[in-house]
């Protein structure tokens, strides 16, 4: 009876945890897209900081800065999508199982692998529409205002639209070029190997059309990016947490002022001296006098100059938002040097990360040049992708870790450019400065980052994690099936879970393992235009090489951004003698908190003029 009572209730609990297990994964895929839509929030306001602190407020225009936001927004939301894209996957199996869970039918995961798709492929359609069309417009729209012709009427908004207009031209016609080479160029279609029969590769062989030109414009767009890539962005890892090290002023902003303020009036009140010295002898100043005054009157200049420097140091004249930023980079000034040596050991893990992946492709890749190196399997233990495989168990830790990851990546980005200057050859065109960046240099920057930034998304993908971004956390359980169409259970059996693996010819896997839809993307790329996936890896090495070259040369000399004309020179000569031993930094430090100076002592005080005055004349 009790038999005949449990079989007879069977159906019906198995039917209540199934409805139980489809509210738990709607809850937790809920979650998912909302930690992802904070993250674009975060997101949207650093980039607004970003723009606001870089460019100069005398030019500052309404449309390159809302471009240029939702530009660096858009950037960084497609790079943030993958630890979303494997969180999601990823639900649908326990790892610890090695099974998929019970809610998550084929239909299930074809649906949330069909809204990552279209997620993956506006995004990126919007990267390269930004990149190619609106940016380079926004930059002719802006270079078109006449402000006279404005006021006397003679330009309206329609002339002004045209003219941009003609000029964007030519990059629509580029846009069009590229999407219809994309659209019949063939795709590689003779293999050579042994694993291109696999279920794996034949899914990324493209037949659609439309999807073929969207995949050979990123495709050609993230090879673009990658040269940029390797150059400044790798500069930028290795001098970004040396710059924090070396960095920290040995006089504050006030007390500069004050004592330059002091310097520069006794400065005149000497020149005048002289001058009437010269006015009342009718054979002029001796020579020795002359050789003053002329001392004085260069002295005067570099006064001049670092009075300047203070004020824009005490953000003197600028927006309440610069001020605050001032404050509270004075605030967090003591924790610059563990913050520099904490992101020099990040800088150097990630870069033994990139190696070993990079060798471990070079002789283990299951099909070479023909596939973009794919790795099957990691065979060298690979510190970042450990930390984000395990820690993508428990979301959202690996999101965090992924996102701090990113921004890293991001402000080397924006370190190298800052440091280099947006260069031509060996011309520089423009330069990015905080609070000095023309709308222009703005704008080219904006460019300059969506192609980094697509480098960057292969590069992390690809190099820097790769079995995290294309299986994250998922195992299967490789037991033989008692009967046919059930899952194998390895509940007594845990030798037998395995992670899943673009290779495997597992019954069991297929049913279970779910790729990313960035691993796919990006290998879909790289299967089908080898010439791309070739390019792309072994320029992995070339940014190894300019790091490691870029970080010793750093570890002996203070970081100085581009030079262009003497004043420049001087000004950042005073900036770099101001640094110093750490004896007075933490007075410093308090005074630009304050905003006032306290009692300075006269050795103090000497010691910091002897300091930038020595830095000037060198």
């Amino acid at each position: 009876m009790s038999n005949s009572l449990e079989l007879l209730w069977k159906p019906e609990l198995t039917s209540a945890a199934r409805t139980q297990g489809q509210g738990q994964g709607f809850i937790q895929l809920t979650l998912i897209w909302v930690v992802y839509a904070v993250v674009i929030a975060l997101v949207f306001a650093i980039a607004s900081v970003f723009v606001y602190i870089y460019q100069t407020p005398r030019e500052r225009s309404a449309s390159v800065t809302i471009v240029c936001i939702f530009t660096l927004t858009c950037l960084l939301a497609t790079v943030l999508l993958l630890p979303v894209d494997v969180a999601l996957v990823s639900s649908t199996t326990s790892s610890k199982l090695g099974r998929r869970k019970e809610w998550a039918t084929q239909d299930k995961v074809d649906n949330i692998t069909k809204t990552l798709q279209i997620v993956y492929y506006t995004l990126y359609s919007v990267d390269a529409v930004l990149c190619l069309l609106v940016v380079p417009f926004t930059y002719f729209w802006y270079e078109e205002y006449d402000e006279a012709a404005q006021e006397d009427g003679s330009q309206t908004v329609g002339t002004r639209f045209w003219g941009a207009f003609k000029y964007t031209f030519v990059f629509i016609f580029l846009c069009l070029a590229l999407f219809l080479v994309g659209f019949f160029v063939p795709i590689a279609r003779h293999r050579e190997g042994a694993h291109f029969d696999l279920d794996y590769f034949r899914h990324l062989l493209t037949e659609n059309h439309g999807e073929r030109a969207l995949v050979f414009a990123v495709g050609l767009l993230i090879t673009v990016g990658i040269i940029i890539y390797c150059f400044y962005t790798a500069a930028g890892m290795a001098l970004l947490p040396l710059a924090l090290i070396k960095s920290a002023p040995a006089i504050s902003a006030p007390q500069l002022a004050q004592t330059t303020a002091t310097e520069l009036e006794a400065n005149r009140e000497r020149q005048r001296q002289l001058e009437g010295r010269a006015q009342g002898n009718p054979d002029g100043l001796s020579s020795k006098d002359r050789r003053e005054l002329e001392a004085l009157v260069r002295e005067e200049r570099t006064l001049v100059r670092r009075e300047r420097m203070a004020a824009e140091s005490t953000g003197e004249g600028r927006s309440w938002v610069v001020r605050a930023w001032i404050k509270l980079e004075a605030i967090f000034r003591p924790l610059k040097l563990l913050g520099g040596i904490f992101l020099v050991i990040v800088a150097l893990i990630i870069f033994a990360s990139m190696l070993i992946t990079g060798i471990d492709k070079a002789r283990n890749s299951i099909c070479g040049r023909h596939c973009g190196y794919v790795l099957a399997k990691i065979k060298i233990f690979q510190p970042i992708n450990f930390i984000l495989v395990k820690s993508a168990k428990i979301f959202p830790i690996d999101y965090i870790l992924f996102t701090l990851l990113v921004l890293f990546f991001f402000s080397s980005s924006i370190v190298g450019l800052a440091t280099a200057g947006i260069r031509f050859l060996w011309l520089t065109l423009f330069r990015i400065r905080k609070g000095h960046t023309s709308p222009q240099a703005l704008l080219v920057a904006t460019v300059m980052l969506t192609l980094i930034t697509f480098a960057l998304n292969y590069s992390i993908a690809m190099v820097v994690a790769p079995q995290y971004a294309t299986f994250g956390p998922q195992t299967f359980c490789d037991h033989p099936l008692r009967h046919p169409g059930e899952q194998p259970d390895c509940t007594n059996h845990t030798q037998h879970i395995v992670p899943c693996s673009e290779t495997t010819n597992s019954p069991a896997a297929k049913n279970v393992c779910t790729p990313s839809m960035v691993s796919q993307f990006l290998n879909r790329v790289t299967v089908n235009y080898p010439f791309f996936g070739a390019v792309d890896f072994w320029a992995q090495f070339v940014f190894l090489g300019v790091f490691l070259v870029v970080f010793l040369l750093m570890l002996f000399r203070t970081p100085k951004l581009a030079d262009e004309d003497a004043d420049e020179d001087a000004l950042e000569a005073e900036e770099e003698g101001l640094l110093a031993s750490t004896g007075r930094r933490f007075g410093a430090t308090w005074q630009d908190i304050t905003g006032r100076v306290g009692r300075v002592s006269k050795s103090g005080a000497g010691a910091g003029e002897r300091g930038a005055r020595d830095g000037a004349d060198d």
